[in-house]
């Protein structure tokens, strides 16, 4: 008898634990992609990636300046000088080459730079949300979730885009 009472104790303080925890789900990449923000982000990106194909286009006209330069004096210069000037050329050449490599790679750390502060937006308003609604933990959705079933009566979604001033369409 005991030991049944003691199994009805741990499965209804189980089944209490479990009643507490309110789980709900939000879509921060479909928010931030209605914020009124995203568009100076946007701009700021642009405007980064012209300052980054300006840079580029200051190396190749040094480098072909540098290239015509070499080429009209080659004939009258001394073999150190040859090599020097060779030597000069494939480290600018080294140069463009690593600088368009490192372009995307700058181009995405801007990027995160820019959308940070927006995602941190939306994730106090969803603190303030989850707090007052009682949410115990809130799973991130999107496109790269892998979630089988998600009932949209727990999506915080809608609820994060009022609360930021976004009309849900």
């Amino acid at each position: 008898m005991k030991k049944m009472m003691m199994s009805v104790v741990v499965l209804l303080m189980t089944a209490t634990s479990f009643a507490q925890s309110k789980v709900g789900t939000i879509d921060p990449d479909f928010i931030l992609a209605k914020m009124p923000e995203l568009a100076s982000v946007q701009t700021a990106l642009k405007e980064y990636n012209l300052d980054l194909e300006k840079q580029l286009k200051t190396k190749l006209d040094t480098y072909d300046a540098t290239l015509k330069a070499a080429n009209e004096k080659f004939a009258t210069m001394s073999d150190a000088d040859k090599v020097a000037k060779q030597e000069e050329l494939a480290g600018m050449e080294n140069d463009i080459a690593k600088f368009r490599q490192n372009g995307t790679q700058l181009v995405q750390l801007k990027q995160n730079e820019l959308v940070q502060p927006l995602y941190k937006k939306i994730g106090e308003a969803l603190n303030e949300i989850a707090k007052a609604q009682g949410y115990t933990q809130v799973l991130t959705v999107g496109n790269n979730t892998n979630l089988a079933y998600v009932d949209p009566a727990y999506d915080l979604t809608t609820a994060v885009m009022e609360k930021l001033g976004i009309k849900p369409e």
